[in-house]
């Protein structure tokens, strides 16, 4: 897989996995909420694991080789499990107790800016000055579409964890793409995080506590680890290997349209004027920060000058 700058074409095509799996991350908003009851830690592990033999048969399928991962690549990837699959579904559950949904979300809103700057600087290059100005402009759409809402000091520290957490779900698979591409950064990142959520539900939860879970709970279990995990997750690290991590961090704008749409879907109503507002200036941010960067113009050459042949 290709993930050298300056081959890099970064077209509508390179862009459209990225866009269809913040979709996807955008509409399990409303999938989540059923599980607000379940035991976190059993349901995720499940979900995970789930995950994780689904894309060990679809790479199967694919002709996909998984290669095991050698020296380093396991902190990265255990990084990726740790921080974006584990601690970032922790923040949010622990923040919610401490502040409005919108709060965590309008934190996790801001992941453009630090991958504008940080993606590129891990991938060895200068960030764009394209994408630097449009992040903002993206992060104040999502803003509007989020909206604002009461916390404290302990919901304001679980929201900048998920933005850290959110922001390393991306930043830590630019060491590790280049060997093993979109397949095998997502087979080992959610193996790893089923393990992970597995040994926390065996020391903080009881067994019998998964007899609880309802079937229209599993149910969501079950399209998170399809859709939201598996699926979603070989799209957007496709996204990024194949534009790096700054241009495909603007893409996470795409989730609160998705979880805007999907709000709608389930009987929430027609969005307000300040969401549509917000749609607006997440599209103009998009639109600014993605669009192809012009040609440079080679500089004129000065050819001499021939003085005429003497007759």
């Amino acid at each position: 897989m290709n993930t050298n700058p300056s081959t890099r074409s970064g077209g509508v095509r390179d862009l459209l996995p990225g866009v269809a799996g913040m979709a996807m991350v955008g509409s399990s908003v409303t999938v989540s909420r059923s599980l607000v009851d379940a035991p976190l830690f059993a349901v995720q592990a499940v979900r995970y694991a789930g995950a994780a033999l689904l894309l060990l048969a679809l790479a199967r399928v694919a002709r996909v080789r998984i290669l095991r991962p050698r020296g380093r690549e396991w902190l990265w990837l255990a990084g990726i499990a740790a921080t974006g699959l584990v601690l970032f579904n922790v923040a949010v559950v622990r923040g919610v107790a401490h502040a409005e949904p919108a709060v965590i979300a309008v934190a996790v809103a801001s992941v453009p800016i630090l991958l504008g700057l940080l993606g590129p600087l891990l991938e060895g290059r200068r960030p764009s000055r394209q994408v630097l100005l449009a992040a903002p402009v993206v992060v104040a759409g999502t803003v509007l579409v989020e909206g604002s809402g009461r916390t404290d000091a302990t919901g304001v520290a679980w929201a900048a964890v998920a933005l850290g957490c959110e922001a390393g779900f991306t930043l830590l698979a630019v060491p590790v793409l280049r060997r093993h591409g979109a397949w095998g950064v997502s087979v080992h990142a959610v193996w790893m995080g089923a393990v992970m959520f597995a040994g926390l539900s065996a020391v903080f939860e009881r067994p019998s506590e998964l007899g609880s879970v309802t079937s229209t709970q599993w149910a969501a279990a079950g399209y998170l680890a399809v859709v939201v995990t598996a699926v979603a997750f070989v799209l957007w690290y496709r996204t990024v290997a194949a534009v790096g991590s700054g241009r495909a961090g603007l893409l996470t704008g795409v989730a609160p349209i998705s979880a805007a749409g999907a709000g709608v879907l389930a009987g929430g109503g027609a969005p307000g004027p300040t969401v549509w507002l917000g749609l607006a200036v997440v599209i103009a941010g998009l639109a600014a920060g993605l669009r192809p960067p012009r040609p440079r113009r080679p500089a004129p050459v000065d050819l001499p000058v021939r003085e005429p042949a003497s007759p």
